[in-house]
């Protein structure tokens, strides 16, 4: 009897894993169904990542898939790629594993949980991460560097873009999502017109300037990414 009972006291762990802080010690008393745990074990290695999509940007990227605006990403689809606090990014490429079926009403966006190798237990529990998905390929997209853009009080987005006179003009766009610092113009913008994006507050409508070019240039194909 004294050999079952002391069988009883040892508790076998369902999954393999790490204990962290417990609040209880050798010898205190414990009750079954007791609210306090006896410890935590944590799964390391793999472990998943949550990513949110907003269901806005969901339905725009199935639109843009059936009007043929956008291609799919190829074979690497699903992959995923971190990137960690301090700006390095994660060595070991993850895989997207599901997408939620419903979206959360109070935020109205859907969760995407990927998954990723961690055997140096780099990734712990509760880190924030910058999750980035390959969904598709827009060719001949126009990315716009964010600083160009204006929006005025009502939020409305517009450049100032020379003409072939070399005047500058205010012109309404419409933009889409961020991509790697530049806004993803949806129209608005004709392949290679001239867009003024230094000195914004010394340029008016209808002013006269002398364009410069700038010493690199947006691709002309843009990878659509979740973050």
């Amino acid at each position: 009897r004294a050999r079952i009972d002391l069988q009883r006291t040892r508790i076998t762990a369902p999954i393999s894993g790490r204990i962290g802080r417990s609040d209880v010690t050798p010898g205190a008393l414990v009750t079954a169904d007791q609210a306090q745990a006896l410890a935590t074990v944590q799964q390391l290695d793999p472990m998943y990542v949550d990513i949110t999509r907003s269901s806005q940007d969901l339905l725009r990227l199935r639109d843009d898939m059936q009007a043929g605006r956008l291609q799919g990403a190829g074979s690497d689809a699903a992959m995923v790629t971190l990137v960690l606090e301090d700006g390095s990014t994660y060595p070991h490429p993850g895989r997207l594993a599901f997408a939620d079926v419903t979206i959360d009403p109070t935020t109205a966006s859907v969760t995407l949980r990927a998954v990723f190798p961690n055997p140096e237990q780099r990734l712990l529990p509760g880190m924030y991460v910058r999750a980035m998905l390959a969904e598709g390929v827009r060719a001949e997209a126009i990315l716009l560097p964010q600083q160009a853009l204006i929006r005025d009080a009502q939020g409305n987005a517009s450049a100032l873009v020379v003409d072939e006179n070399a005047t500058a003009t205010l012109r309404a766009l419409q933009v889409g999502r961020s991509v790697d610092g530049n806004w993803l113009v949806e129209s608005g913008l004709r392949r290679g017109e001239v867009v003024v994006l230094d000195g914004l507050q010394n340029v008016q409508p209808g002013s006269r300037v002398v364009p410069v070019a700038r010493a690199t240039q947006a691709p002309a194909v843009a990878a659509m990414t979740t973050h």
